[in-house]
């Protein structure tokens, strides 16, 4: 038995495979709640780039517990994590590693010996990474392209999977470096991480001054989360989700005939086409999580504002009237019609 759209199908123990992902995200979230309160969101989208082998960038105040977050996630999944905390006099060899002399001590010969840095780990917290000079930011980003760190002229292939998370503070700031538009591209996700709420907050101050301390156990296995990676790729996407993807990056681009009047208004410019692409990966991971063996409009929707957020840049008149990216994505989905079909 397969499920077939569009020319391609998911094979049964692929669907059965899916299914235990669905699981696998509640027992996820289970384990996290004994240590995380609350942002399910937040979760679920860095479960998600994982699941795409892609990158996130996430935003929020200080004191939000990002960093538990994220070392607490990468206990659920069983995966080495290290953090990098970037400042202004963190050079890129901080990061990758350095070759030194080595001498043996067989024949007392001299060699270079690579040391690999802490970027090769599973999971990567790059701590504030606008508070570092480019050139170290384009050495980190350029690692998490291309997988691996290239030094004397010999390739050091980084972990699978490799999954990094960078905080950036929203809050400006003097003696930072924010990121160019081109290299924020390079994430799939900026994920917005916000105050809890009421309830949440007493149950942070309940937890945290407790006595009792809970430790996450792990939920899945490197190779479980390579073998999901595999089956995102082949979930299958039915054309009219493609051209729903489609229509909501092309009418984001002022210059094109397809552009809406409120982008015309307030964007200086649109997406690219890897913002498209980042919609359909970032669908197809939800749905595996939601418990579908396909992709729906629905799927677009529910990823374009962390997709797209990033992506898109208001002009100083959106900016005049208070109009956020946010506000721009939710008024784009709610003028682009989804076309869903029944299955």
């Amino acid at each position: 038995m397969s499920t077939e759209v569009a020319g391609h199908e998911l094979e049964e123990k692929d669907i059965k495979a899916v299914r235990a992902i669905s699981e696998a995200r509640q027992k996820i979230q289970t384990e996290l709640g004994k240590v995380i309160v609350g942002q399910s969101e937040v979760i679920e989208q860095a479960l998600i780039a994982i699941l795409t082998r892609s990158h996130a960038l996430l935003v929020g105040v200080p004191g939000l517990a990002k960093t538990l977050l994220v070392s607490t996630l990468a206990k659920t999944l069983d995966l080495e994590f290290k953090r990098i905390q970037f400042t202004p006099d963190l050079m890129p060899s901080d990061i990758t590693g350095t070759e030194i002399i080595h001498q043996s001590n067989g024949n007392g010969e001299r060699q270079f010996k690579f040391l690999k840095g802490p970027i090769f780990a599973n999971i990567i917290l790059a701590d504030e990474v606008n508070r570092t000079p480019p050139k170290t930011q384009a050495a980190m980003l350029e690692a998490m392209q291309e997988r691996k760190v290239t030094s004397g002229g010999v390739d050091h292939s980084l972990p699978d999977p490799f999954f990094v998370l960078a905080t950036q503070n929203p809050i400006e700031q003097e003696g930072t470096y924010p990121l160019p538009e081109a290299q924020l591209d390079r994430f799939m996700f900026m994920i917005k991480v916000d105050y809890p709420s009421a309830e949440e907050e007493l149950q942070i101050l309940q937890r945290v001054t407790s006595p009792k301390v809970e430790h996450p156990k792990a939920v899945l296995s490197q190779k479980d989360i390579i073998e999901l990676q595999d089956i995102v790729r082949r979930m299958p996407v039915a054309p009219h989700v493609f051209e729903y993807a489609r229509q909501l990056v092309r009418v984001t681009r002022t210059n094109t005939p397809e552009a809406l009047e409120i982008c015309r208004k307030w964007l200086t410019w649109g997406a690219g086409p890897r913002g498209g692409l980042n919609l359909v990966m970032a669908a197809k991971a939800r749905a595996m999580l939601h418990g579908q063996h396909y992709v729906s409009c629905n799927d677009i929707a529910a990823v374009a504002a962390p997709v797209l957020r990033h992506r898109i840049i208001p002009n100083f008149s959106a900016q005049s009237e208070g109009v956020t990216s946010d506000g721009i994505v939710q008024k784009i989905l709610e003028q682009v019609p989804k076309n869903e079909k029944l299955r």
